[in-house]
Parts: C-alpha cells; sequence; structure tokens
C-alpha cells in the first residue's frame, strides 16, 4: 500500500462513510485487501482469543505477521481504506469485532474517543517531544510516527522555481496545474484542509483560500495515485499531497521534487484500541501496542512499505527516520487540535464536495 490507505470509489460506501463524519484514505489503486473480511466472533472458541487489527498502514501486514510470531499471540489483519474501516467500526457498533484500529489522522480517533468507543488510558512508552504532544490527556489513542499532510511535489522540468508560500499557489502562472485530493475520499487529505484553515486564522478563511484555487483551475483527484497520475503524464505541474506518497514517488522518478509550504501540517499515524471488546483482546492489543514501540516494531515499520508508509519520522527516541527523509526540525510545521477539527470534519468535507469537487 503505497501511503496511508487504498482507495474505494463505491458511491454506497462513500455515502456510508459520510453519514459518519468520517472520510476514507486514498494513495494506491491497488484492490483492497482484507483476510479477515468477514464478520467473525473477536474469539476464537477453540483457542485463545484472536485480535483482530483494522488497519490502513501499508506496513501493517509485516507488522501483524511478525508480532504474532513473536509473541505467539493470534492476530488477524482486516486491511482497508481509512474510511471503509471507520464506517465498519460504526456498523459493528453494537457488537463491536475489531480490537486494534491502525490508521493516519488523529481526528477520527477524537471522534471516537468523544463516542466511548476506545480505551482510555493505554500504557505508552516514552515518546519524543512531537509524540508526546499528540498524546490527549485521556490517552485514549497514540501516535507511532509521523507524516505531513498537503506536502507540495512538482515536475522540476516544468517548474524551475516552485512556490515557497500558500499564496505563491493562487498565481496565474500555475492556471490549470494544480492537483490535490477530495478529503471526503482521502483520508490524509482532511488534515491538510483542516490544517490549512487553522494556517489562515479561520475556517471561512480556508474556505475562501480554496475557493480561489478551484477558480484557477485546481484540479481534484480521488487519491494520491491519482494526483500523481496526473503529475507524471503532465496534466498539471504540482500536487499537494501527503509526504510519504511524495517522497516515495520522488524517489523513483528523479524529475519529481518535493518541497515543504509553510506550516505544514503533521499528520500521525494512530493507534487505538476497543473499549467495548472482551479483557482477554485488550490486553493482547495492548500488548500489540506496546510491541510497536519496540525494536522490532519500528524495524517492521521502516521496511514494510518503503516507498510508502515507511516514509515517516519516528515518535521513539532511539529511532531514526529513512535516509530520504528530510530532518523534520528543518521544516516549519504545525499541529491541529484533533478535538475541535474532528468534530467539523464531515461539514468540511460536505463542503468540500459541493463547492470545490463539483
Amino acid at each position: 500500500m503505497n501511503g496511508c490507505c487504498r482507495r474505494y470509489t463505491t458511491l454506497a460506501l462513500l455515502t456510508s462513510v459520510s453519514a459518519f463524519g468520517l472520510a476514507a484514505c486514498g494513495n494506491s489503486s491497488k484492490p483492497s485487501v482484507t483476510p479477515a473480511a468477514s464478520t467473525t466472533p473477536a474469539t476464537n472458541s477453540t483457542s485463545k482469543p484472536t485480535l483482530l487489527v483494522y488497519s490502513a498502514q501499508g506496513y501493517s501486514p509485516n507488522g501483524v505477521a511478525a508480532f504474532s510470531k513473536e509473541t505467539g499471540i493470534p492476530a488477524k489483519l482486516v486491511e482497508d481504506s481509512t474510511g471503509p474501516l471507520l464506517a465498519r467500526i460504526q456498523a459493528e457498533k453494537a457488537n463491536p469485532q475489531w480490537g486494534l484500529l491502525w490508521v493516519d489522522g488523529n481526528e477520527a480517533f477524537a471522534a471516537l474517543d468523544k463516542q466511548g468507543m476506545l480505551e482510555q488510558n493505554l500504557e505508552i512508552p516514552a515518546l519524543t517531544a512531537t509524540g508526546e504532544s499528540l498524546v490527549p490527556s485521556d490517552k485514549s489513542f497514540a501516535p507511532t510516527g509521523m507524516t505531513t499532510a498537503c506536502t507540495m511535489i512538482y515536475n522540476s522540468k516544468a517548474v524551475s522555481s516552485p512556490p515557497t508560500s500558500w499564496q505563491q499557489l493562487l498565481d496565474s502562472k500555475w492556471k490549470g496545474k494544480i492537483g490535490m485530493n477530495n478529503p471526503a475520499v482521502s483520508g490524509p487529505t482532511f488534515p491538510c484542509v483542516a490544517g490549512l484553515m487553522n494556517y489562515l486564522g479561520s475556517r471561512a478563511k480556508g474556505e475562501e483560500f480554496i475557493e480561489k484555487l478551484k477558480a484557477n483551475g485546481l484540479h481534484v483527484s480521488e487519491a494520491n495515485s491519482d494526483t500523481l497520475h496526473l503529475l507524471e503524464t503532465g496534466q498539471i505541474d504540482i500536487g499537494l499531497i501527503q509526504s510519504s506518497a511524495a517522497i516515495g514517488a520522488s524517489s523513483k522518478a528523479p524529475v519529481l521534487k518535493v518541497g515543504y509550504l509553510p506550516k505544514e501540517t503533521l499528520l500521525p499515524s494512530v493507534i487505538g484500541i476497543d473499549a467495548k471488546v472482551s479483557p482477554e483482546i485488550k490486553q493482547e492489543a495492548q500488548k500489540f501496542l506496546t510491541w510497536v514501540y519496540s525494536p522490532a516494531g519500528q524495524h517492521q515499520m521502516q521496511v514494510g512499505d518503503p516507498h510508502g508508509d515507511s516514509l515517516y519520522w519516528p515518535v521513539v527516541p532511539a529511532v531514526k527516520p529513512l535516509a530520504l527523509l528530510p530532518e523534520l526540525s528543518t521544516l516549519s510545521t504545525q499541529t491541529i487540535e484533533p478535538y475541535k477539527w474532528g468534530a467539523e470534519e464531515a461539514s468540511v468535507n460536505d463542503w468540500f464536495n459541493s463547492h470545490i469537487a463539483q
């Protein structure tokens, strides 16, 4: 899975996700794979309980397999885009099957926490200062790594002097040459849009800016892979996508370069535990969470998706990012309040769909 999550296209699914105010991620055109896709009990009556890990992370197949091998704890991966996974969690609300959720973006976790669906007071090891700042006071979810939302990727043959500010994106020379994803479909794009609103000072100012982008010929796609296709085929010169997807694409096509605009919004990969499953499953989920921060867990995260989700900045103090990543301290970044923006996600996405994507 190249980037945060897989793409989905069915209108029924999008409607279901929108009803819960949740957005799907989308970087890859690979078909969705759900090894444990059928609705099965969260425990195995003939042996130990089975931990179901709902994940949209490209390195999760490696991680889940290695965790089970090392600990002997049976775990199954349900792998899909963030939106379908969140919709599935809501559909299972009366009889939850999942034990652990692992996707990008903390806004959805804040919404689940407000609904009382996340186990609180998780045991979280010491993290970097930035990592610690992303842990909520009730410890209902935890970051496992960081990327940035709305990172700029451009064709260096067509762009000799890339924009260095958000306002420069509105220049007439970029008319019809900029592309981004729809936050109602691509999960990493909602933090981008919310972060832009936060940076400009209000939702109204952010909407005004994005409407000007549209008037300047903005191309809106469903997934990072679609925006990258427009870039690679010369239909646009600049794309705004998740940093892991941008860095991965530029590593394979040297003509593509990555640039960072002021106040890039940090996009954490996040993990949380179902508050309503059995004590046995909760215990296994906590062991998985602890394992993710271990040297073995971090290794699997860094080798599982080398051109996608593995391109993250670690929150474990002793772990170094992969060589393709710049030093995070050299970038201008911001964090946004997940509980504030999580509450606005549905309405922001509805506005984007009706005013920008159409």
